[in-house]
This record gives structure tokens, sequence and C-alpha cells, in this order.
């Protein structure tokens, strides 16, 4: 370490000499000053991995903290961990009762220096990656979703690497394509996704895998199926005809799906992930057979999910015209997860079956419908 030291300070002091034609120096610097520390051995590795006792909780940083997740998993780790010692954070402005409810603070996955500022303030030991362009809006803009998913996601892995953090990033479904197996879809496959947000996907779990095996770091990840929520509005995900059905199902009684009524995807209520994320961020390393783990809940169609709701209410009409992106979006991606190796390993059980969510969600917006009239 002296000797790395060392070759540090000659090789920052030569990039401080003036020079023509130069990148930026800050670009130049940043290659040295956060560079994830070496590993040599298999027994260096366990350094990087942060164990709790039963009075000393993590401290958690969520980025992308305002999108369809983050909010409820930062609820629900407080409620374990502490109100204090769960930091929620994005670009936009929280409602005033996200604000309200914890610590929140603004913070750009893209700006390095203020993330890194962040995570040593705030001495945070977790980090959950929640900040993506999710998949049809990532079709719109590639450029931002490159910039979002990818280079991002570099900014947070060489910060969780440089501090020894435990690091979550999502996958999904969305990071297997039309080659891949899909019925049922295992944890190991061919994966040649077709969208921008798929193939940041998958590139952000080799990189988390090659940062463990490289760096020592201590990434999780699972791929979620479809996420269906009360609380939030669709984001602009292939699978969020699951999420507007119930919501003009209450409020209009009429719903257009933009997939076929025969698409046939894995879902999750948002429930389930979240007690998921934080089951497989507690779990024990010596459990852990991978990195990567799809989970899974149930698998439906439009159609099944449509007649279910409407034995509730009889009188939803549903209507079918077809959005050809999403469309061809749903059509190369599983059908049915195989999460055999998630519930062998650490004990992953779904409480939600497709009566229950539809149950579920109808009680919530519809009492959520009811309040608002009244107001």
């Amino acid at each position: 370490m002296p000797v790395i030291r060392a070759l540090s300070k000659v090789a920052k002091q030569a990039l401080l000499a003036p020079a023509c034609g130069c990148q930026p120096l800050t670009v130049a610097i940043r290659n040295i000053s956060f560079s994830p520390r070496q590993v040599t051995s298999a027994s260096d590795a366990s350094f990087h991995s942060v164990s709790f006792s039963e009075t000393d909780h993590p401290k958690v940083l969520i980025t992308g903290g305002l999108g369809q997740l983050g909010v409820g998993l930062a609820k629900l780790l407080r409620k374990r961990f502490g109100k204090n010692n769960v930091i929620l954070s994005d670009i936009r402005k929280p409602p005033s009762n996200v604000f309200h409810s914890g610590p929140f603070i603004y913070s750009d996955i893209l700006d390095y220096k203020n993330l890194r500022e962040i995570v040593v303030n705030n001495r945070i030991t977790w980090l959950v990656h929640y900040s993506a362009l999710l998949s049809a809006v990532g079709e719109a803009n590639v450029a931002l979703a490159r910039a979002v998913n990818i280079t991002g996601l570099h900014n947070i892995l060489d910060i969780a690497a440089e501090h020894g953090l435990r690091l979550f990033v999502p996958s999904t479904i969305g990071a297997f394509g039309p080659t891949s197996p899909r019925n049922p879809t295992p944890d190991l496959c061919v994966q040649r996704p077709r969208t921008i947000y798929g193939v940041s996907k998958v590139h952000a779990e080799l990189m988390g895998e090659y940062y463990h095996h490289r760096y020592g770091l201590d990434f999780r990840c699972l791929r979620y199926p479809g996420i269906i929520s009360a609380d939030s509005q669709p984001g602009g995900g292939t699978t969020d005809y699951a999420v507007q059905i119930f919501h003009d199902a209450v409020k209009t009684g009429k719903f257009e799906c933009n997939l076929k009524p025969d698409t046939r995807l894995p879902m999750m209520y948002i429930d389930d992930c979240l007690r998921a994320t934080l089951e497989v961020m507690e779990a024990p390393l010596e459990t852990l057979s991978m990195r990567t783990y799809n989970i899974n809940a149930m698998s439906f169609t439009p159609e099944e999910l449509a007649n279910e709701v409407q034995k509730q209410l009889p009188d939803l009409q549903v209507s079918y015209e077809i959005d050809s992106v999403r469309q061809a979006i749903a059509d190369s991606w599983p059908m049915n997860f195989d999460d055999t190796n998630a519930r062998n390993d650490w004990g992953w059980k779904h409480d939600y079956d497709l009566p229950e969510l539809v149950q579920t969600m109808l009680n919530y917006i519809g009492s959520e419908s009811r309040i608002a009239q009244a107001n």
C-alpha cells in the first residue's frame, strides 16, 4: 500500500503540471483518485463485505428514490432500521409527504463528486441503485438511457467498491431476449436483449459480478418481473398495463390495453418485490451461490388479468389498441421465471397470487378514489 500511495502521489503531481492538448484535469485525476481497491485473494475479498450486529444497523442510500420502488423500499427499511438510517435521493423535487417522512437529499448519479460526498458524509454502508430509464422510455431516448443506465452505473460501482458498500442493483425480465428460453427462463441462459434498457441491465449484471470477483464488491442483484403497485402511476414500462387497468377500472370503467390479450409475462405485487429485496440484502454471504437471481410470483396475460378484475367489477369494458413497440418488447421477454435458486438459497417465497393481487389493488385504489370524491 505505501508503494501504491507513492505512485499515486507522483502521478497526481505529473497531472497537475501544465500541458497542452490534454483532456480536462478532472477526468485525469478521477482515473487515479477513486479506482476500486485491489484485491489479490479470496480472503481479501471478504474485507469488502459488511456484517451488522443486532444493534448496529446499516446506513442506506437509495438512488432514484422517487420512482416506483424507492419510496416503498425506504418505508420498509426505515421501519426495520430506523427513520434516520435510510436516505432517499433523486434529482427531482419530492412531494411533501415523502420529504417529511424521512431524510431526503439531492443526488445526481452522473455527478460522481456529489455522489461520493453523500456516501462519505453520511457514512453509507448499503447502496440501493434504482436510478434507470425503463424500457419504452429508454427506446424513445437512447442517448439519455445510455448515460443514466450505464454511465451512472459505473459511478455507482466505483464508489461502492472504493468504500466497501453492500450494493443492490435491480435487473429485469428485459435482460433477456428472443433467443432466451421463455417458459420458464432459468437464471443462467442466453441473454441477447433488443432494448437499450435490457442491454444496460445485462451490462449491470456482468459488471457487478466482475467487481465482486475482481475487487470483492458485495454486489447483489434480483431480476424483477413486472412490478404492480397501487400507490404509484405507470412510469413508461412495457408491463405498465397491469397497473393502468386498475386505475381505469375504478375511475372510468373502461380500459384500453396496449398489448395483445394473450401476451404472457411474469408479474409481482410490490410488497413481495420489496420484501425480496430486503431479504436478499440481509442474506448471509455463505447462502448466496450466485450474485444475480430470478424472482417470481405469478404469470398472466392481459386477458386473464381483465377476467379476474371483472369478477369484482363486471361492468368493466376492455379493448385492445396494440402498441407495436411495446408488443415487440414483450414478445422478446420471458413468459415465466424459474426462481428455484432464490427459493433454495435464501428462502424466497411470494405471498400474492393473481386473486390476492386484484383484490388488494382494487381495495386500495377504490378507497383512494372514494376519499378524493369526498374531498
